[in-house]
């Protein structure tokens, strides 16, 4: 008996909740780190960021109003979803980048502790980074944090779990959706942690992956109207200053951290960075006395 053809997978890409090809047709081979052929992965174009904003933006109204519990129940089973498939990842780490098995379980265990870590921030947002201000006058005012709105972002180019993971969970926890460029040489566990989006309960269009090259993608999505902030984590010097150069006509916000140790405790810097405060005056009941009313 003849040994078998491996058959190898061709990825697609990740938007609106659906797995469509690229409209380019385009793909690019993905090796692993001795150079051996792994599989196709869909190679994006400017016309699938544009589809993948569009889909953020109409994934973004449900979610964003989503109750902060909500949003923690559906991020945690994020979290539950890759715990029940951890094997397969370790096993992905393992084959594709070359990590130790031991280090690939870590590394899955720690993305599954990092989703959790933000499902429990949910709730816990408005609590802490809000306030009830002091005025001097018969008003009252209250701070509330927002989320910012649509985010692209790009991914870590050598951390392509933990860092993938600890990207876009405080980007939608805080209730944001996000386009989000995987790592260009490492693209699997992106794609594959796509499958676990999509059989979650996240609703479609929060979470949209693209693989392909940075360089080609992301110009139009710092330059487009529709984005409301850029995550630079996985640029280089020259692109983080050609990017937000770019998204400076549209004045969106900018997150652009260096050197980030992902295993390290995750913070609230990444939440913060893509929330908005909205302040509302409200009048006492010191005004209804003023006006002679029973208040």
């Amino acid at each position: 008996m003849s040994d078998r053809i491996d058959v190898a997978k061709t990825y697609k890409l990740f938007v609106g909740g659906a797995f469509p090809r690229s409209e380019s047709g385009r793909t690019y081979q993905v090796t692993d780190s001795s150079g051996k052929f792994l599989a196709n992965a869909a190679q994006a174009s400017r016309k699938d960021g544009r589809d993948a904003v569009a889909a953020a933006r109409k994934g973004f109204g449900g979610w964003a109003s989503a109750t902060a519990y909500n949003r923690g129940q559906v991020v945690y089973r994020v979290a539950e979803m890759l715990e029940g498939r951890r094997a397969q990842f370790a096993a992905l780490l393992h084959d594709t980048e070359g990590t130790e098995e031991s280090a690939a379980k870590n590394t899955v265990d720690a993305a599954v502790d990092r989703l959790v870590h933000f499902a429990g921030w949910t709730d816990k947002i408005a609590a802490v980074f809000g306030s009830s201000n002091p005025v001097a006058g018969p008003y009252f005012s209250f701070s509330t944090p927002e989320p910012t709105g649509v985010v692209a972002a790009l991914a870590p180019q050598n951390d392509s779990l933990l860092g993938l993971v600890s990207v876009i969970a405080p980007i939608i926890c805080s209730g944001n959706s996000v386009v989000l460029i995987a790592s260009e040489t490492r693209p699997l566990p992106a794609i594959t942690l796509a499958e676990v989006f999509a059989t979650s309960d996240l609703p479609g269009g929060v979470v949209n992956i693209l693989t392909g090259s940075p360089a080609e993608i992301m110009p139009w999505l710092a330059s487009h109207a529709d984005v409301n902030a850029l995550d630079l984590t996985g640029a280089t010097g020259d692109q983080r200053i050609e990017w937000e150069a770019a998204a400076a006509g549209t004045v969106k916000r900018v997150y652009s951290p260096t050197g980030t140790d992902f295993s390290a405790a995750p913070g609230t810097g990444r939440m913060r960075a893509f929330l908005e405060t909205k302040t509302v005056w409200h009048p006492t009941g010191a005004v209804s006395l003023s006006g002679g009313g029973s208040y």
